[in-house]
Parts: structure tokens; sequence; C-alpha cells
């Protein structure tokens, strides 16, 4: 696909469709995720494909407060963990401000959805979610991070594609010269 029509395409898909997703499809995407850059190589990430049955189960973890209430319909996810050294935290707190894991997560989230979306399959990005559930559905220790799940499946029939509601281009950007 067309770099520009996948851009326009991917959106937040909220409705999926009965059609499952196979786990070459999720290794697939994942395997894409992982050319993300980050900062100093570090790949600061896990990522976790949940599929079939177990997603069903896996769903109520993205369900706190009511919220998602349609993930139980999604036939596949991919929960991110955060995996960095104490090395990396110490150095990112000594001499800057700037959270590099997240920049990194948010770089791996957006491969891993293009990279979905590019194989005709749709994604939600949820930050909603109990971690301890999810620790403990994965069989991690308690305290582990995991700031995104990817929602992935087949948009169900007629999920319309949204027009993009962007700022004004000039509001976003100034050439320096």
């Amino acid at each position: 696909m067309e770099l520009e029509q996948l851009y326009l395409k991917r959106q937040s898909t909220r409705k999926y469709s009965g059609e499952e997703v196979t786990d070459g499809q999720l290794e697939e995407i994942c395997k894409l995720g992982a050319l993300a850059p980050s900062a100093k190589n570090s790949q600061p990430w896990k990522m976790f494909a949940i599929n079939g049955a177990k997603a069903k189960e896996f769903s109520a973890c993205v369900q706190m407060f009511g919220a998602n209430k349609w993930a139980s319909n999604c036939p596949a996810f991919i929960a991110v963990e955060l995996n960095r050294s104490k090395l990396e935290e110490k150095i990112a707190e000594r001499f800057t401000f700037a959270d590099f894991a997240g920049n990194d997560i948010g770089l791996l989230t957006a491969y891993i959805t293009l990279a979905a979306e590019n194989m005709g399959l749709q994604t939600c990005i949820l930050g909603i979610r109990n971690e301890k559930e999810i620790a403990d559905f994965l069989g991690e220790p308690e305290g582990t991070k995991f700031p995104l799940v990817i929602a992935v499946g087949h948009a169900e029939e007629g999920y319309p594609v949204r027009e993009k509601d962007r700022k004004p281009f000039e509001e976003v950007f100034k050439l320096i010269k």
C-alpha cells in the first residue's frame, strides 16, 4: 500500500468482525514492529501476542471502569511490556528529563499499527488497562509495566474509514531556514 494511503486509512477500530487473526499474522506484525528505532538501540520492550480464546479472557484486562466493552469481540491483542534496564533509567534521570523509553514504546506502537493496517488488519491502541491483571495473565512479575495494549482484528463489514480531523498544517509546522 502507498505510504500516504496507509496513513490515511489507519484509525482506531472499535468494531471487529468474527474473522480470526492468525498466529503467523501476529508474529509478522511484531517482527516488523521490532524494527522500530529506539534510543541507544535499547529496545525497551517485550511484545506478547494474545490470540483466540485467550484473547477473549484477556479482554477483561482492558475493560476497567466499564471502558472498552467492545474489546470482548476483539480476536487478538498485543500487550507491550516496558522492559528497560536500570542503567538506562539512571542515565535518563541524570542527564535529561526526556522519557526515552516512553518515546520508544510510542515508536514501536506506530510500527505495529501500520504493519497491521498494511496487512489488512485494523487496530486500536488502548491506554486503559489493568497492569496487575495483565502481569498475572501473562505470568510476569507483579509491578511489570504494560504502557499500552493494541487490539488487532478485522473491522466489522461496513465500518467506515473516517476522514482525518487534524489541525491545519500551518499550525503544526514551521520551516526555519
